[in-house]
């Protein structure tokens, strides 16, 4: 299933996408929750039955009608594993950056959440905007000491997430949670990809345009610490969470490290798209005063 959460006639639902329709979800199944963080702590029943909803169900409306939002507007946590690309760790070594003995996480600020289409603010204490195209794991389970093995039981799905960065903020602490977390600096979308639909990550192709410049590209399976290993790490230390986002690094080609580094400006339009998944395309604007 391809999960969203979107508005229409201002009023907020999750639903799911089959072709060019939005199926709801509650309005066709009033046993089933109403938000998509409470659709995934219900669990595999609720699942099941979203998914049994039929193609021929009464409550749909054209996709070109409403507007998607973040399908998980109010997660718990937002993770993002840094360094972990090969060729990402071969060009953040040019700025200063140097190569982790281990995997290194921060939290993004659940604040920063955006939408598919949602502007992103260019910061009015910075010009130092960058982009980071990644693949995004919904876990669908909460959970502790997940074994390497066991680790894709616990996702619910995946999503694009584009890692907007503020670089002099992040650069200037170690912990980096700042610099990643002003606001509008996190979106996902367009859906959540159930596990179900998904088969070899490796092969998903991760790709951010910038004004139809085509700025990064690669495969997932060039990652340092695959998927696996990033939910056993993690759970080792912390409870997951139903909702949880995890951002699991992004590939070569962010602005930072160009010779002369290439910012983001205003008027300026990212593209973020992983085969088998979707894209999501996002503006640049000025913050509003």
């Amino acid at each position: 299933m391809k999960l969203v959460t979107y508005l229409h006639d201002h009023q907020t639902s999750i639903g799911k996408v089959e072709g060019d329709r939005v199926i709801d979800l509650p309005a066709n199944d009033p046993s089933l929750p109403a938000t998509m963080r409470e659709l995934l702590q219900a669990g595999p029943d609720a699942m099941a039955k979203a998914k049994a909803i039929p193609l021929s169900a009464a409550h749909a409306l054209p996709l070109a009608d409403v507007k998607l939002l973040a399908p998980v507007p109010n997660s718990s946590k937002f993770l993002a594993i840094g360094m972990n690309y090969r060729k990402h760790v071969e060009e953040a070594s040019k700025v200063g950056v140097k190569t982790p003995p281990t995997q290194v996480w921060f939290n993004k600020q659940v604040s920063c959440v955006n939408g598919p289409d949602g502007d992103v603010h260019l910061p009015r204490v910075s010009d130092k905007l960058d982009y980071e195209v990644e693949l995004c794991a919904v876990i669908g389970k909460r959970c502790r000491h997940v074994s390497r093995e066991d680790a894709r039981s616990v996702i619910a799905g995946y999503m694009v997430c584009n890692d907007v960065s503020v670089r002099d903020w992040q650069l200037a602490t170690p912990t980096m949670t700042v610099g990643k977390s002003f606001d509008t600096t996190g979106p996902t979308g367009p859906w959540i990809v159930t596990s179900d639909e998904i088969g070899d990550l490796g092969a998903f192709r991760l790709r951010m345009w910038v004004n139809g410049d085509l700025r990064q590209d690669d495969f997932a399976n060039q990652m340092i610490h695959d998927i696996d290993a990033q939910i056993a790490y993690l759970s080792a230390a912390f409870t997951l969470e139903p909702g949880d986002l995890l951002a699991t690094g992004t590939p070569s080609g962010v602005g930072v490290a160009m010779e002369p580094p290439r910012y983001l400006k205003a008027g300026d339009v990212m593209r973020a798209e992983i085969e088998g998944i979707g894209a999501i395309e996002n503006r640049v604007v000025p913050e509003p005063v």
